[in-house]
């Protein structure tokens, strides 16, 4: 089945698995988990990236010819801090896409959305790709794609819970409302999970902690890579629909009265 590629601010890739570069045991176990996973984009917190100079960076773990980097705002709790973050990123020579957060609530993580749409329009205005992490509304997803948004990453469950998809009508519901990729970006704990956000139709799917954090992590990302085809293969192949009663399997319709 061919299938076509992602695409994010005018760029073509083939994987639909975006991961983080945090909470590794290590740089080089982060490093093999990557390559496990066959991302082609890696996001990393701008305030992990030493400047030139300055110190090891986590950039110095990573093929920068190999993959996309994606820096992102978090940690950043207003607009404005969220904007010089992103310039800050620009300027290190991280380019213009960007992984927007502008975190609303310390013990959630919930977005700020009101920060979170001036964000947006300001940073695209001054020719960011911005791909802002958000709650799952659909009403603030097209608010997010008015304002100049490239694509929507709306969270699957609190970030680093790995509760999986909560509310998956809503996905779907932004699925119906927005014309720009959705990535489902938090709240996968596992491979099933990852599966499911793509059989709901989701672009692509985002995450760290569920790869970082599990006992083997190179393994946990093979796993992702596998769930993120295959339930990208299963929407585009289509499922039957649900029924309350049974439908056989092997049709009587047509066999003779007489045969055994």
């Amino acid at each position: 089945m061919v299938d076509n590629p992602l695409v994010l601010g005018g760029r073509e890739f083939r994987s639909r698995l975006i991961v983080g570069t945090g909470k590794y045991p290590s740089n080089d176990v982060m490093r093999e988990a990557i390559e496990a996973s066959y991302a082609e984009i890696v996001t990393v917190a701008v305030r992990r990236v030493s400047l030139p100079g300055s110190g090891t960076s986590i950039l110095d773990y990573l093929d920068t010819r190999r993959y996309t980097l994606l820096p992102n705002t978090a940690g950043c709790y207003t607009a404005d801090e969220a904007i010089r973050t992103a310039y800050l990123a620009r300027e290190a020579g991280l380019g213009e896409l960007v992984k927007l957060e502008v975190i609303g609530d310390e013990r959630t993580l919930f977005p700020d959305v009101a920060g979170l749409l001036e964000a947006t329009r300001t940073l695209a205005r001054e020719g960011f790709i911005v791909l802002p992490y958000t709650n799952d509304d659909p009403v603030v997803a097209r608010r997010l794609q008015d304002a100049g948004a490239a694509a929507v990453m709306p969270l699957g469950a609190p970030i680093g819970s790995g509760l999986g998809i909560r509310n998956p009508y809503n996905i779907r519901i932004i699925l119906e409302t927005i014309t720009m990729p959705v990535i489902v970006d938090a709240g996968v704990g596992t491979a099933s999970d990852a599966a499911y956000a793509m059989e709901l139709g989701s672009d692509g799917v985002l995450m760290n902690t569920a790869i970082a954090g599990a006992k083997d992590p190179v393994s946990m990302a093979t796993a992702m890579r596998f769930g993120v085809e295959a339930g990208r293969l299963a929407f585009k192949a289509g499922r039957i629909p649900k029924k309350l009663y049974a439908t056989a399997s092997s049709p009587i319709e047509g066999i003779p009265s007489w045969a055994p």
